[in-house]
């Protein structure tokens, strides 16, 4: 079936992105059904003119419904939507890579977008496209808290995330971790901001920053504001981090030169938490908290970690040595392939 399609694909591409666009189309009706044909255009970033000639298409074949509250898919769309994902998966390869990857990890799930995110910086795009998609599946109905950290890659996935609420779902953004002294746009309290925004939920800040000495942090917990925050970031029953490569991360952090030639002695590879691990996972370093710990996240439902390139193959490798069963990977072709070559369990 997979080599037929690739023949189709040669010889009427045009065929193939119809189906992958009603398939987008019914995948997102059923995830957030009943929805109106405004909300879906913006969740899809298609225009309603577009939108509406495709679920007119759909209805006439008996695969949506078109009620007052919304559009929704009937019993035979679903049954549809089920086999289309099986065939959209054969036919973009990336199936059995991903399901070898998480059996490698010993995690839930891995989800791979094509591409290097180190060359194309729209593969970045593509993976908040996927944050997207698992939360839309993964966060239970009734009151949610999802903790959110900083960076670069965070800032870019937060920009793809889509309205989240229901009528029965409501969702809080908080940042996992307090600010590390980088630029505004891209600290924890921004990228959950604008996440929150994007989402349609609520959003707490914290204004404290990541490392400060013992004594400053026991005199800012009495701040009843600061503490109600990070109640809340303990109880948070989804995480979205990134994983970032040690000496790159030390860096962002302002750590002095010393600590950074300490890190490289001990062959430091990946952070994330504030925890710096060699390519054996092992801490070698952590940094004070204000924040999620890695014991935090272990017990947290749903844990999304993002990360690609072949650039953060050792750090991705080295930090999913920690990582908790249930984490979904998000990454790209690149580090899949190049994490792929050795076939040795990493746990």
């Amino acid at each position: 079936m997979l080599s037929e399609l690739r023949v189709l694909e040669a010889i009427a591409p045009d065929v193939l992105e119809v189906v992958k666009k009603r398939y987008r189309i019914m995948q997102n009706i059923f995830w957030m059904q009943p929805i109106g044909r405004r909300n879906l255009a913006d969740s899809l970033g298609l225009t309603e003119r577009v939108l509406r000639s495709e679920t007119d298409y759909l209805r006439d074949q008996r695969l949506i419904d078109a009620t007052k509250s919304g559009m929704l898919l009937t019993e035979k769309g679903q049954d549809l939507l089920q086999h289309l994902e099986l065939l959209m998966e054969q036919f973009t390869g990336m199936d059995q890579l991903e399901k070898q990857l998480a059996s490698l990890f010993e995690i839930e799930r891995c989800l791979i977008v094509s591409g290097n995110s180190d060359e194309q910086e729209k593969v970045i795009g593509e993976f908040g496209e996927l944050v997207d998609e698992a939360l839309q599946r993964q966060l239970p109905d009734g009151r949610n808290i999802i903790a959110v950290m900083g960076g670069t890659t965070m800032a870019e996935v937060a920009r793809h995330v889509s309205p989240l609420e229901t009528a029965k779902r409501h969702n809080l953004f908080v940042p996992a971790r307090g600010g590390i002294g980088e630029a505004v746009s891209i600290q924890a309290n921004s990228v959950s901001a604008l996440m929150a925004a994007n989402a349609h939920g609520e959003h707490r800040a914290l204004y404290v920053p990541e490392q400060l000495s013992e004594e400053a942090y026991h005199t800012l917990l009495k701040e009843p504001s600061i503490r109600s925050v990070l109640a809340m970031i303990k109880e948070a029953n989804c995480v979205v981090h990134s994983i970032g490569r040690a000496v790159h991360m030390a860096a962002r952090r302002k750590m002095s030169e010393d600590e950074i030639v300490r890190l490289k002695q001990k062959n430091a590879v990946a952070e994330s938490f504030g925890y710096f691990f060699d390519e054996n996972g092992e801490i070698v370093h952590k940094v004070p908290r204000i924040g999620l710990s890695l014991e935090d996240i272990q017990k947290m439902p749903t844990v999304l970690a993002v990360a690609g390139g072949k650039s953060k193959v050792k750090a991705i490798t080295a930090y999913m040595k920690n990582a908790p069963k249930q984490t979904w990977l998000i990454t790209d072709e690149a580090a899949a392939n190049e994490i792929l070559k050795g076939t040795s369990p990493l746990k």
